[in-house]
């Protein structure tokens, strides 16, 4: 203690002239005596003896076990001399969080899945996000909630969804469509895996904004309550920008220790395809934690209200691939996300901020008039990840032997790989329009198809990493980068043109496995937007959110 005070005395005399490997330059350099929520991570678990060392300049509020760090709340000018101990290994900021069916069902025929009794029964899908509404939905048939786990992270306020993200979340995931079935009713909203229960972890308050070490929280109670419950899934319709490589991220860390962990977690890719303020068109916007490569990361699609795939067009907002600083190829895969019907919270703020989300009663009622006090209409990739979380735990549910990569490995496999190449999006709001084009930064391993991920019987023993692509700056070229400790190798069975399929590569498809040919779509004429998309630099300006609500595409 006492070199750490005497080093805390040279430090704040001298102050800081050059920023640190070791703390994040979001909070490199602040140095005044406000309050800061810090997450500092260790190399190996944080001993008596750390943790002493902190309690003197700051109150640790969290201790997390699965990733070896600690949640502190501190003044700033005290952070970057934590960094003088031997076992930090990183100090990054606690910072803020938002939440980023009947033709959805169709469109990925999870209805064929219920054919063969599939229905996620007695799976548990962990949802961490706004909260869960004890809805009739939410009901299995003797009457009791499938929601059988609630606590809230946010403080002061109790489990219940003010918001109204997490419940219509949870409704793609697991509704029942009990308020919707039956003589009068001409739609029937249910869920991909009606017969899930729901673990309830809120973590977004009223207006959808959230703390990241509350998340981290979550995450951790889910992970400890796996036993219990049978939590196989956890489903994060939420994101922030990246600041930095996965490997330091704290929110990255703590979803790689639940999939470790033998939890499947499935990510929202973020809402920032439309972003061409630096010539990117979109590219290289996916939200943290999406942008870990052992996670499912996932795109959203816009059905155009029927369930044929063959008119369906990528969503213009959907976040396009490569991973910021890392540069990994994101999304994983795409899913229906846009003007999704699903469960309605009593008195959430969506509803009556945008009245765009409000469904008409007459539009799922015979006779039916009014507004619809019991389902609303949201887009966004946080509504397309629940259909791949309500996918995972069928899959799940058939075989529980399965591990987080198999189910990766699967779903990825048996996408549907025909897409148009080329489509358009309509701003619903403006009616400016979006070209996009299919291919592996867009729309991942392609578009999930339920029935096939189900049919398949394929077994990875090696992990299901998304992965690395480099850009050559001569040949002006970017390339897969080959790994044979991950299952896409050069097998038969996992290569790439059965995983990813010939259509997501621009230019032949060979030994080099070519992402992209000289003609790249992002900056065309213009290097500018080409080196933000490959240069080494976080994306620091950008708030990505998980969540358009009333924007979505026509």
């Amino acid at each position: 203690m006492k070199n750490l005070l005497s080093a805390l005395t040279l430090f704040l005399l001298a102050g800081t002239a050059f920023a640190d490997p070791k703390i994040s330059r979001d909070l490199d350099g602040r140095n005044s005596n406000q309050l800061v929520d810090v997450i500092i991570q260790f190399k190996v678990p944080p001993s008596n003896n750390d943790l002493q060392q902190v309690s003197p300049f700051g109150q640790t509020r969290r201790q997390f076990r699965s990733m070896k760090a600690i949640h502190v709340r501190m003044p700033e000018r005290f952070v970057q001399i934590f960094k003088l101990l031997p076992n930090v290994a990183y100090i990054s900021p606690s910072r803020p969080m938002k939440g980023s069916l009947d033709v959805t069902i169709g469109t990925v025929a999870a209805n064929l899945a219920w054919s063969s009794n599939w229905t996620g029964a007695d799976v548990g899908v962990a949802v961490i996000d706004s909260g869960i509404a004890l809805k009739d939905d939410f009901k299995n048939a003797s009457g009791a909630s499938r929601v059988v786990y609630s606590e809230s992270f946010v403080d002061g306020q109790t489990a219940t969804d003010a918001y109204g993200h997490g419940t219509h979340v949870a409704g793609i995931i697991g509704s029942a469509g009990i308020s919707s079935t039956g003589a009068l009713f001409t739609h029937t909203f249910k869920g991909v895996a009606p017969g899930v229960n729901l673990i309830n972890l809120r973590v977004l308050d009223q207006n959808g904004a959230g703390g990241e070490a509350d998340v981290i929280a979550a995450i951790q109670r889910a992970i400890d309550l796996k036993s219990t419950y049978n939590i196989r899934v956890i489903n994060l319709s939420l994101g922030r920008p990246v600041y930095e490589s996965y490997t330091l991220d704290p929110l990255c860390q703590a979803v790689e220790a639940a999939w470790k962990a033998g939890i499947v977690v499935v990510v929202a890719a973020g809402n920032y395809g439309r972003d061409n303020s630096r010539w990117t068109k979109g590219y290289g916007t996916i939200a943290s934690p999406g942008n870990d490569p052992y996670v499912i990361t996932v795109g959203a699609m816009n059905a155009k209200g029927t369930v044929l795939r063959a008119d369906d067009s990528l969503a213009s907002y959907s976040s396009k691939g490569p991973t910021a600083v890392d540069h990994f190829a994101k999304p994983d895969i795409v899913a229906p996300g846009n003007n999704v019907v699903s469960v309605m919270a009593p008195n959430n703020t969506l509803a009556t901020t945008y009245w765009r989300t409000l469904v008409n009663n007459s539009f799922y009622i015979v006779g039916g008039s009014g507004k619809s006090s019991s389902y609303l209409k949201l887009s966004g990739t946080s509504m397309a990840t629940p259909v791949v979380s309500g996918a995972a735990a069928l899959l799940l549910q058939k075989d529980p032997a399965l591990t987080p990569d198999q189910v990766k490995a699967r779903l990825m496999k048996t996408a549907v790989k025909a897409l148009n190449l080329y489509t358009q999006g309509v701003d619903a709001y403006t009616s400016e329009v979006f070209t996009n084009q299919a291919d592996i930064f867009t729309v991942g391993a392609g578009y999930l198809d339920i029935p096939s991920a189900l049919a398949n019987t394929d077994k990875v023993s090696l992990p299901a990493l998304s992965p690395a692509v480099s850009y050559n700056p001569v040949s002006r070229k970017v390339t897969l980068l080959r790994n044979s400790s991950v299952v896409w190798g050069d097998s038969v069975v996992w290569g790439d043109s059965v995983v990813w399929g010939g259509f997501v590569f621009n230019g032949v498809l060979n030994g080099n496995s070519v992402v992209w040919g000289d003609s790249v779509v992002w900056g065309d004429s213009l290097s500018t937007g080409f080196s933000v998309v490959w240069g080494d630099a976080a994306t620091l300006a950008t708030s990505i959110q998980a969540l358009a609500a009333d924007d979505g595409d026509q």
